[in-house]
């Protein structure tokens, strides 16, 4: 049973922050590689069109339900479920599937952020004709050397959670969500002006419906699911630091109109990227299937040959600038995958905030050495924890606040922030989709990543 709390539960100071760190929490690697590698994949702007509905049907409604278990009891994903349950022990399991999805996640979300930062070095020392150790730096199978940079992330990610809601997680993210929108837009200048861009645009903005299927709409319900950091209790922890003033159906939207918004601009770059690497002499499709590279080859040997051709100090800080975009966008969604567990362990055992941080920052950390040499575990930890753990996560959301804590009981916990919610259009079409919609589409996506490691 969880002891009196050591200190004062914290709270964002301010609406903007608590949208910026949320919104952090939600854009990360996938936003700047995941998804525009999907959209080339799949049709275009048919694809585009077919995620922003899957955003609304599935993402929304199951944010603000996470949002308002949050806020409700204030505590972190075990302690709100035990608290909602009425005494049902199982409850709880839904909380702590939570936690240990994002301890595991985050555990090879570090390595992969620490190629970025590796590549920051290879970029440089490219440029300098070291082209040795720029080799060394971005050799992804280089153990020591992934370790290193792992250990520096987590160190990192632990540093600013140490500072607590306010003056750790939500000053870090109105730092660094600015930042991070202005590389964006300042890279998508420059790689318009080079030739092959437009051909990138043109197939980014033009819809082949040719393309559709249900595979296709499956891995859109997917990519909107994870992209928006849903199912392992990051935005439960961050909706327990919510006043009751804010309006957490507003607050929803606006998380997931941004989120929505940087994967589209993060198309914009990548995308024509790929384009004018083409243009370049790089080749950009598998030879033997006709698709495009995964997005790992994409990002850490496509861009990069396609910098080095260009050469010069445009070319250096062109792939500088890149790799520290993407170093900015992982470490937001770093900062919220800690959290989730820190909460629990502040919370349900009493340890300090500083304490808890580095506890659980060495437990991640020693773990994300172990996936540096083996990198292997990077897709056996994904398959677990992120293509199944996180919708199934998703799901039992769903099902708990639709069928045991009720729809009625969220919307009057709703009620503050939002007076009219319980005579909305909002309150009746919501409670349709989180007890009917979105755990139906969520289940169908659950039983396409089961039944594909059946089939293949």
């Amino acid at each position: 049973m969880a002891t009196t709390p050591t200190s004062k539960r914290g709270t964002w100071n301010t609406k903007l922050g608590f949208i910026l760190a949320a919104a952090g929490s939600a854009v990360g690697l996938g936003n700047i590689w995941g998804f525009p590698t999907q959209v080339a994949d799949n049709g275009g702007a048919a694809f585009i069109l077919i995620y922003l509905l899957c955003c609304l049907i599935v993402g929304f409604p199951v944010m603000v339900a996470e949002l308002t278990i949050g806020r409700r009891t204030q505590k972190n994903p075990v302690g709100a479920f035990k608290a909602l349950s009425n005494g049902n022990p199982f409850a709880a399991l839904i909380g702590y599937w939570g936690v240990l999805c994002g301890v595991m996640i985050l555990s090879f979300y570090v390595v992969i952020s620490g190629w970025t930062l590796a590549y920051v070095f290879e970029e440089i020392l490219f440029y300098f004709g070291q082209e040795g150790w720029a080799a060394y730096f971005g050799d992804l199978g280089n153990g020591p050397k992934n370790a290193i940079f792992t250990l520096f992330f987590m160190v990192l990610t632990v540093l600013i959670v140490t500072g607590g809601v306010s003056q750790g997680i939500e000053r870090a993210t109105k730092a660094l969500m600015p930042i991070l929108l202005a590389i964006l837009v300042i890279l998508i200048v420059y790689i318009f002006t080079l030739e092959g861009a437009m051909d990138g645009v043109a197939m980014y903005v033009m819809p082949d419906f040719s393309t559709v299927t249900g595979g296709l709409i499956l891995s859109a319900l997917g990519q909107a699911f994870f992209s928006l950091s849903l199912g392992m209790g990051a935005l439960i922890t961050y909706g327990s630091y919510l006043n009751k003033k804010q309006n957490i159906v507003e607050s929803a939207a606006y998380v997931t109109i941004f989120d929505i918004g940087i994967a589209i601009i993060a198309g914009l770059l990548v995308i024509p990227a790929m384009f004018v690497a083409q243009a370049g002499g790089v080749q950009i499709f598998n030879p033997e299937t006709g698709a495009l590279f995964s997005s790992t080859t994409l990002v850490f040997d496509v861009l990069p040959e396609m910098f080095h051709n260009v050469g010069g100090l445009i070319g250096m800080l062109l792939g500088v600038t890149f790799f520290i975009l993407l170093g900015l966008a992982a470490l937001t969604s770093s900062i919220s995958l800690l959290e989730v567990p820190v909460s629990y362990v502040i919370d349900e055992h009493n340890i300090r905030r500083k304490k808890a941080a580095w506890l659980i920052g060495g437990i991640v950390g020693a773990i994300g050495v172990l996936v540096s040499f083996e990198l292997g575990l990077i897709d056996l930890f994904v398959y677990i924890f992120n293509e199944i753990g996180l919708p199934l996560g998703g799901l039992m959301i769903c099902i708990f606040l639709g069928y045991f804590w009720k729809t009625e009981n969220a919307l009057l916990e709703m009620k503050d922030g939002y007076e009219t919610v319980e005579t909305s259009n909002f309150a009746p079409i919501w409670s349709i989709f989180i007890k009917y919609i979105s755990p139906v589409l969520i289940a169908l996506v659950l039983a396409s990543v089961v039944w594909g490691l059946i089939a293949g």
